[in-house]
C-alpha cells in the first residue's frame, strides 16, 4: 500500500521540496530509497515529492512511498528468477512485456546515476544584461555580464558590471516573468556582487535547462535603473580565461554586450565569442554589416568585417598571430575590443579587455608529498592570489613546519623532465621568516604578468614551489587551483587557516598538508571549508573503509575531550558545511583562539593535519535555534505548518507541542529517552546502552551512555597490543565504540532489524550482514509485527477472552497487558510496537497486587498500574 512520510517534508522560506534520509528532494522528483549497505537500494518502493499548497498558500513538499511489488504480474512459468536490480521476478527467457517495463526502469536508474555524476550537476550559464526598455524605471546605459554555475541544486553567480551604480537588487524571474527569488546585494565598493541562490525547485531547474530563466538587477538611486538578460548555456564557458563588457558612450537603452577570449594553447592566436544585444535592431530579418576592430589608445590594430542579424545570438572569430607588443597590452588590460555597424545610423559599443574575473578563489594548498621529490615533512604552504585587470597579481604565502630555512619561493610551469624546471616568477625576496622555527610569508604582487602566463594561470597550470636549505630542489609544492564560489563570504576577506602534521599533538610526520576557511553567523552557526593535498589513502577499498578523511573541530587542550565535534566525512580534496548546534565553550574557545581543526584518517586516526583557529564571535549563549534562509540543503530544518498539523488526525501532542506522525524527538522530561509518534500514540523509549569492549570508559555530562575514553586515542594501554579506533557510520553519521554492534538506523525508516553493524576496533571499519532467519517447521508462518525481521510458527494459544466474559467469570482473576490477558504468576516478555519483543524485560501477573509487574535485569522496576483501562507507568 501507500505509505506518506510527510513529516519530515515542509516549505522553508521560498525553498520548497523533501527531506528524505537526510537528501534533499525538489518537488516532482521520484526515487528509490536507498537503504545503505547490506541491503541496498529497495527497488520495488517508489518515493515521490509531491506538492501541495497550505491554505496560506505556501508551497510545501509531502513524501509517498508505494510499494509497486503489488503491480507485478504473475509470472507464466514455474520457476521465475529475480534479476539484480529489478523489482518483479520473471521468466528466465523473459516475457517481451515485462523485459520493456524492466528496461525502462534499468534506463532510469541509468540515467539517475548520470545525473548525480560530476559532469551533470555542474554547468556553466551566463547572462548579458542590458537596459530594459518596456519598464517602468527609466532606461539605463548600464550593462552586466554574470556568470551563473550550478552544482546540484545551487546556483552561484558573479556579475560584473559598468555605467550604473552598484544595484541594491537582483531578481530571477521564472518563464512567466514571476519572481523566483531575490538577492539583496550587500553594499561594497566594487564592481564585483556575488552570490548563490540555494535549493532550487526541480520547476526552475527545469527552466534553467531550457534557457527559460532571466535576471534582473535594479538601483536603489535616484535614478532607479534596471538592466536585464536572459540566463543561457554558452559552449565557450569552459574554454573562457580573458572577457570584456561592451557598452555604449551614448544613452541606447537595450545596448551592449560581452566578449569571451581565450588563446591557443600553442599558438599566439586569440579566439573570441561575442554576444550582443541591441546592435541591430529587433525585428530586422536581413543581415547588417558590422566591423569589429582592436584598439590600442584608439589606434586600430586588428579589423574583421562580417554580417550579422538581430536573430545572431553570438558572433565568433578569431585574431591570429598577436606580436609580442599585442600580448604585452592584452596582459596590461590595455587593449580594446570595439563592434561597429556600417551606414548612417551606425551603433558602436566597446570595453577593454583583461582576464576573466570572478568570485572564484585563486589558491594553493603546498605539500610535502607533492614535492618535485615527494616526503613526509608535516610541513605546510598557504596561498592566495588576486589577478587585477591590469595583469598584476597580488599574493600572500604562509609557510610553516619546514625542516630547515626558506631558501626560493617560485612559480613555475610543470616540469616537462624532472632536471628541467620552467621558473616563471622568483618571489623569494618577499618572503621574511617568523620567530616560529621553519615558518614565515611572503606578501607581494607580480607586476608584469605575461598573457600566456594569464592564461595558464586560469586553467590551472602553475604551480608554486618551496625550496630549502635541506630540500633545496622542493620540500613544498601545490598547484594552484581556482576554487568554485560557493557562498562562504569568509574566502573574499580573510586568509585561510593552514593545516599541518607538525600542528597535531604530538607532531606528524606526513606528506599532507591542507588549509580552511573557518567563520561564525549572526546566528552563531560555523561555516567551514577545508582543502587539503596529499591526504593518505587506505589500501583497503572495501565499501565499509572507504571514507577519505574526517573533518573535526576541537580545543587546543587535550583533555578537554568534552567538545570536540565531528565536521564531517569527506572524499576528494574538499570539503564544507554548516555546524548549528555549537557548545558554548567551544565558541568561547573560537573566540579566544584556543581551537583547532583537524583532519583525520585511517592511517593517522589521532589527527594527520591540525591547524589553530581563532573565529572572534559574540556568542555568549551559544547558538541561535534560528532556521537561517541560505541554510544548506544537507542542513535545512524543515518544519511543517503548525496549523496543518493540528489538523492531521495522526498527530501527537506531548509536552504542550504536537508531533507528526513518524517523527521523533528526544522529550523534556528525560534527555536520555527517544520518543516517536506512531498515529496519535507516543511511544518512548530508553537509549539503549552498548556493550563496550575497550578497557577505558568515560561518561560525558552531555551524553546518556558511557563511551570508550578517547576515540582516535590509539593504545589505551601500555600492557594493549591493539590499537582501538571509533568507527563512523554513515547511516546515522555518528562516532561508535570498537566492538560495539548496532541495528543500522537508515532515516527515516529507523532501525534496520535485519541488520546488524559491527565497528572493528582494530581497523575502524564499520561491517555490516543481514540476520540470518532460522528455519521453521510450520506450514504457515506468520510475521507477529510488521518490523519483525523473521517469520515464526503461531503459537496454538486458547482465545483469549473478551471484556465482558472477564467481568463475568468467576475464575481466577488475570491480569490484562495491551491485548492480550494473562494468569496469575503468568511471566512474558512485553511486545512494544515496531520494535518487537524485548526479552530484556520481564513482566509477570501478580493478581494479590493488582498489579503487574515489568522488571528489566538488575536496574529499574516499572510498575504498570490499571486504572479504568487506562495505562500509567513511572520507573522507581
Amino acid at each position: 500500500g501507500d505509505v506518506l512520510v510527510s513529516s519530515r517534508c515542509s516549505c522553508l522560506l521560498s525553498q520548497s521540496g523533501c527531506s528524505f534520509g537526510g537528501r534533499f528532494y525538489s518537488l516532482e522528483d521520484t526515487w528509490h530509497p536507498d537503504l545503505g549497505e547490506p541491503f541496498g537500494v529497495m527497488h520495488c518502493v517508489m518515493c515521490h515529492c509531491e506538492p501541495q499548497r497550505s491554505r496560506r498558500g505556501k508551497v510545501f513538499g509531502k513524501v509517498s512511498c508505494r510499494n509497486m511489488k503489488q503491480d507485478c504480474p504473475d509470472p507464466t512459468c514455474d520457476d521465475p528468477v529475480l534479476l539484480p536490480g529489478h523489482c518483479c521476478k520473471t521468466c528466465p527467457k523473459g516475457n517481451a512485456q515485462m523485459q520493456m517495463c524492466e528496461c525502462v526502469s534499468v534506463f532510469l536508474q541509468m540515467v539517475n546515476k548520470w545525473k548525480h555524476s560530476p559532469a551533470f550537476l555542474e554547468s556553466d550559464f551566463v547572462a548579458v544584461l542590458t537596459g530594459v526598455t518596456d519598464s517602468w524605471l527609466p532606461s539605463s546605459s548600464g550593462v552586466a555580464r554574470a556568470r551563473f554555475t550550478l552544482a546540484r541544486t545551487s546556483l552561484t553567480f558573479s556579475i560584473t558590471f559598468q555605467r550604473m551604480n552598484r544595484p541594491s537588487l537582483i531578481t530571477f524571474l521564472d518563464s512567466e516573468g514571476n519572481t523566483a527569488f531575490e538577492f539583496r546585494v550587500p553594499q561594497a565598493d566594487t564592481d564585483m556582487i556575488c552570490g548563490v541562490w540555494k535549493n532550487l525547485p526541480k520547476s526552475h531547474l527545469r527552466q534553467l535547462e531550457a534557457e527559460q530563466l532571466r535576471v534582473s538587477m535594479t538601483t536603489a538611486d535616484n535614478k532607479k535603473e534596471e538592466i536585464q538578460g536572459k540566463i543561457i548555456k554558452h559552449r565557450a564557458l569552459f574554454a573562457e580565461t580573458f572577457s570584456a563588457i561592451l557598452t555604449s558612450d551614448e544613452v541606447h537603452s537595450g545596448m551592449g554586450g560581452i566578449a569571451m577570449l581565450t588563446l591557443s594553447d600553442t599558438e599566439n592566436n586569440l579566439h573570441f565569442i561575442l554576444i550582443l544585444q541591441g546592435l541591430v535592431p529587433h525585428g530586422t530579418s536581413v543581415k547588417v554589416p558590422v566591423r569589429v576592430k582592436l584598439l590600442y589608445r584608439q589606434h586600430l590594430l586588428r579589423e574583421i568585417q562580417a554580417n550579422i542579424s538581430a536573430d545572431d545570438s553570438d558572433f565568433a572569430e578569431v585574431l591570429a598571430d598577436l606580436n609580442s607588443r599585442e600580448l604585452f597590452w592584452l596582459s596590461r588590460g590595455q587593449l580594446q575590443i570595439s563592434v561597429e555597424t556600417e551606414g548612417q545610423n551606425s551603433r558602436q559599443i566597446s570595453g577593454y579587455i583583461s582576464g576573466k574575473r570572478s568570485c572564484d578563489t585563486l589558491q594553493s594548498v603546498m605539500s610535502s608529498g607533492s614535492a618535485l621529490t615527494p616526503g613526509k615533512t608535516g610541513g605546510v604552504g598557504s596561498a592566495v592570489f588576486t589577478l587585477h585587470h591590469n595583469g598584476s597579481l597580488d599574493f600572500q604565502v604562509l609557510v610553516a613546519g619546514l625542516s630547515s630555512a626558506v631558501v626560493g619561493m617560485t612559480i613555475e610551469m610543470k616540469p616537462r623532465r624532472r632536471s628541467k624546471r620552467s621558473v616563471l616568477y622568483d618571489i623569494t625576496a618577499d618572503f621574511s621568516a617568523t620567530e616560529e622555527r621553519g615558518s614565515g610569508r611572503a606578501l607581494g604582487s607580480c607586476g608584469r604578468v605575461e598573457a600566456r602566463h594569464i592564461h595558464m594561470l586560469l586553467q590551472n597550470e602553475l604551480f608554486i614551489n618551496i625550496a630549502t636549505a635541506e630540500q633545496q630542489e622542493s620540500e613544498l609544492r601545490g598547484q594552484i587551483r581556482m576554487l568554485p564560489y560557493n557562498g562562504l563570504d569568509a574566502r573574499q576577506t580573510e586568509l585561510p587557516v593552514p593545516l599541518a602534521g607538525q600542528f597535531v599533538s604530538p607532531p606528524v610526520r606526513t606528506g599532507a598538508a591542507g588549509h580552511a576557511w573557518v567563520s561564525v553567523d549572526e546566528q552563531c552557526h560555523l561555516h567551514y571549508e577545508i582543502v587539503v593535498n596529499g591526504l593518505s589513502k587506505s589500501e583497503d577499498t572495501s565499501v565499509s573503509a572507504h571514507l577519505h578523511g574526517l573533518a573535526e573541530i576541537g580545543e587546543m587542550d587535550d583533555s578537554s575531550t568534552n567538545h570536540k565535534r565531528l565536521l564531517t566525512g569527506f572524499y576528494g580534496q574538499q570539503a564544507q558545511g554548516v555546524l548549528k548546534d555549537i557548545s558554548v565553550e567551544l565558541l568561547r574557545h573560537l573566540d579566544e583562539g584556543t581551537a583547532y581543526i583537524q583532519v583525520s584518517t585511517k592511517m593517522n586516526p589521532r589527527g594527520e593535519i591540525r591547524g589553530r583557529i581563532h573565529v572572534p564571535n559574540s556568542c555568549e549563549l551559544g547558538s541561535r535555534g534560528e532556521v537561517v534562509e541560505e541554510a544548506e540543503f544537507d542542513d535545512l530544518v524543515f518544519v511543517r505548518d503548525p496549523a496543518e498539523l493540528r489538523k492531521d488526525p495522526h498527530t501527537c501532542f506531548f509536552e504542550g507541542e504536537h508531533h507528526a506522525h513518524g517523527s521523533q524527538w528526544t522529550p523534556q522530561y528525560n534527555t536520555c529517552f527517544t520518543c516517536t509518534c506512531q498515529k496519535k500514540t507516543v511511544i518512548c523509549d530508553p537509549v539503549i546502552c552498548p556493550a563496550l569492549s575497550c578497557p577505558h570508559t568515560i561518561q560525558p555530562e552531555d551524553q546518556c551512555c558511557p563511551i570508550c575514553d578517547g576515540c582516535f586515542t590509539g593504545k589505551q594501554d601500555k600492557n594493549a597490543d591493539q590499537e582501538f579506533i571509533c568507527c563512523y557510520f554513515e547511516g546515522d553519521q555518528k562516532m561508535h565504540a570498537p566492538g560495539t554492534t548496532w541495528h543500522p538506523f537508515v532515516p527515516p525508516f529507523g532501525y534496520i532489524k535485519c541488520a546488524v553493524c559491527t565497528c572493528k576496533g582494530s581497523t575502524g571499519e564499520v561491517h555490516c550482514e543481514k540476520l540470518t532467519c532460522p528455519p521453521l517447521t510450520c506450514s504457515r508462518p506468520i510475521r507477529r509485527n510488521p518490523s519483525d525481521c523473521c517469520k515464526e510458527c503461531p503459537a496454538e494459544d486458547t482465545p483469549p477472552l473478551e471484556d465482558d466474559e472477564m467481568m463475568q467469570a468467576d475464575g481466577t482473576r488475570h491480569c490484562k497487558f495491551g491485548n492480550n490477558y494473562y494468569q496469575n504468576s503468568e511471566h512474558w516478555h512485553p511486545r512494544v510496537p515496531l520494535v518487537g519483543e524485548m526479552k530484556c524485560i520481564t513482566c509477570w501477573c501478580d493478581v494479590s497486587l493488582s498489579l503487574k509487574h515489568c522488571q528489566q535485569p538488575a536496574k529499574t522496576h516499572i510498575f504498570y498500574h490499571v486504572i479504568r483501562n487506562k495505562m500509567l507507568y513511572k520507573s522507581v
